[in-house]
């Protein structure tokens, strides 16, 4: 107990003694780097966006709220994986080579934006042709059009290599985009993880 104490009372009169300069400078130092760790953990001014349906209201949405954070002035990713990887498929293009089950996935699927359907109230795509026809009345802009705004807005697209590798879609047969690369999941993180905003739609 009394060896106890001693330490208790040497540890107050070591720190009721002034500090050094050298400490000084190290605990100032340790700041600097503290602050510097929290400066680069801040979220950027960036959406990341993962476009995983496959339909065309959805697809609307995705587009709209991505060329919409574009003209305010932030970095935008979009990242088309799963069911919305056949959206980006060029219709104008065919490729050889693929497998059956690449082939079966090819026709099952739609063959880009023109072919996407309503998640809702599709009837048999008799919704999916009014939906069309009154965006055009309310002079709304087609899903190609949103896409070629989207590309001169600098809206950057990223494909998941591993939905195209399972539904057996190849490289050559996506559309033609400036800012398209194709990639995994950890190259989306990458850009997700110091966005200011993520949605999955």
């Amino acid at each position: 107990m009394k060896e106890s104490a001693a330490k208790k009372q040497a540890v107050l009169a070591e720190a009721k003694q002034p500090l050094k300069l050298e400490e000084i400078q190290k605990q100032v130092e340790e700041l600097r780097g503290q602050l510097a760790s929290l400066s680069n953990a801040s979220p950027e001014n960036k959406l990341s966006l993962i476009v995983f349906s496959g339909e065309l209201d959805k697809l609307i949405a995705s587009l709209i709220i991505a060329t919409g954070a574009a003209a305010m002035g932030m970095d935008v990713v979009m990242f088309f994986t799963f069911w919305g990887t056949p959206m980006l498929r060029d219709k104008d293009k065919k490729v050889g080579g693929k497998n059956l089950m690449g082939k079966m996935f090819g026709a099952m699927l739609p063959k880009g934006a023109c072919e996407v359907k309503l998640s809702k109230m599709n009837m048999a795509g008799m919704g999916t042709a009014m939906m069309k026809s009154l965006m055009k009345k309310k002079n709304v802009a087609s899903v190609e059009q949103m896409l070629e705004l989207a590309a001169e807005m600098g809206v950057r697209i990223y494909i998941c290599e591993m939905s195209m590798d399972l539904m057996g879609f190849k490289r050559e047969e996506m559309i033609d985009y400036p800012n398209l690369t194709f990639c995994g999941v950890a190259k989306f993180l990458e850009e997700a993880q110091n966005s200011k905003v993520q949605l999955f739609i």
